[in-house]
Order: C-alpha cells, then structure tokens, then sequence
C-alpha cells in the first residue's frame, strides 16, 4: 500500500469488495480494525485475512448466509498475522518519512481541520477545556509541519495524536454519567455475543473497550485524530 495510514478505509474496501455490497461496517467492525491497529497487526495480515474467510466460504458446497460482519474474519485475521511474524515478513506500524500518498499538505489540512471541529463542539466544561488545549496543540503540529521541507516522521506524528487522544477520551469517561457507561458496555456485548467463540478472551475484552470508547467519541461529536482516520 502506498500509504499504511489508509489502514482502515483500505480494510472497509476489501470487505465490501469481497462482499460484494457496499454494506457499511457496524460499529464493532470499526472497534475490531482498531484493536487490529492497536495490536500492531500489519495491513497485509488483515487483508489476507479477509481473503482466506471469504474464500473458504465461497468454496463451500452449502453456503450458511452471507458473512455479515468482519468479525468473521477474526481467526483468519489472527492467523495471518502469526504467520507473517514467523516468516519475519511482518510490516511495521507505519511507513517511512517521504512516503508516497500522503502529501505534506494533507496532513497539514487533516490537522487543521481537526482542530476547527474540536472548537466547534458543545461539550461539558471539563471536556471543552482539553478540547480547546488539543485544538491548539494540533495547530502547532500543524505550523510545524509547514515550516519543515518534508512530512518527517509518519510515526512521530502519530505518537503525538495517540496522546492527545487519550487526553480527550480521559475527559470523556469522566465525565460521562455511571449509568451511560453501563449502558454503553451492555450495548458492546450484546453486539459481540453472537462472534464470541471466533475470538480469543483478551481480544474479546479490548473490543468492548474500543467500541465503548468509538460510542463516546461518537455521542461528543468529537474527531478521531490518529492519522488511521485520514
């Protein structure tokens, strides 16, 4: 892939390509690719992944219904992954500075315009005032970047949003009411249940997290700002 950050839209194209709809992903879809990205599985794995399940699907002579979530894939995901890693072939996290496919002027606008949407949110006070203090912290990330001759390094810059998005998420959940949060982690099992036994416990847990944490996002109308979401 020219860009390693397209990490999720070029996920959401195999599945519907393979699909052969352009059915939206759910919001565990969306939660699973982020646990994918956290744990550092490369591209390729997932990719592959989606392949093999769609494959063995369509090979098989009594087809069950449609496979309609990515989840689906988890095991083949998983397994790919494992297989890279033994063959020392794994792809790292993100790519090298200068990269093709993402321009200087993308990031700078990316950046910018995050920081507009954060200014532009009605949240609590507590929540406001760290939206304000990542707005111009995203600025700065953003002159910064015009004042050098090149993009630098990818990794850096994503570093520093993975910061600034734990400050947000912290804001979030405290202030968020005990009674949203129960209601918000209910909702993320019941949507996991029916793909429990296509994955392992610890991978189980950390979906709940990420689907908690994308419904609090969603609910502030707040930006994600990992560059994954460019």
């Amino acid at each position: 892939m020219e860009n390693y950050f397209n990490y999720f839209t070029e996920i959401e194209h195999r599945y519907q390509q393979r699909r052969g709809t352009g059915l939206l992903l759910s919001t565990v879809d969306w939660a699973l690719i982020e646990t994918w990205k956290d744990a550092g599985i490369p591209l390729k794995a997932v990719l592959r992944g989606i392949d093999e399940t769609f494959d063995k699907h369509e090979k098989r002579p009594a087809k069950p219904k449609k496979i309609n979530s990515l989840a689906y894939c988890s095991q083949e995901v998983l397994s790919a992954a494992e297989e890279m890693k033994e063959a020392a072939v794994g792809a790292t996290r993100s790519e090298p500075a200068g990269t093709p496919g993402l321009e200087q002027h993308q990031l700078v606008d990316y950046l910018k315009r995050n920081g507009e949407k954060l200014r532009a949110i009605g949240t609590p006070e507590q929540v406001e005032r760290v939206a304000m203090e990542c707005a111009a912290a995203l600025d700065e990330a953003a002159n910064e970047l015009i004042r050098q001759s090149t993009i630098g390094t990818l990794e850096d810059v994503e570093r520093r949003m993975t910061i600034l998005e734990e400050k947000l998420l912290a804001a979030l959940t405290v202030t968020a009411p005990e009674s949203m949060l129960v209601k918000l982690r209910a909702e993320a099992e019941k949507e996991i249940a029916p793909y429990r036994s296509k994955m392992p416990g610890p991978q189980i847990q950390q979906l709940v997290k990420q689907f908690v944490h994308k419904r609090l996002f969603e609910q502030a109308k707040m930006p994600r700002l990992s560059l994954f979401y460019m």
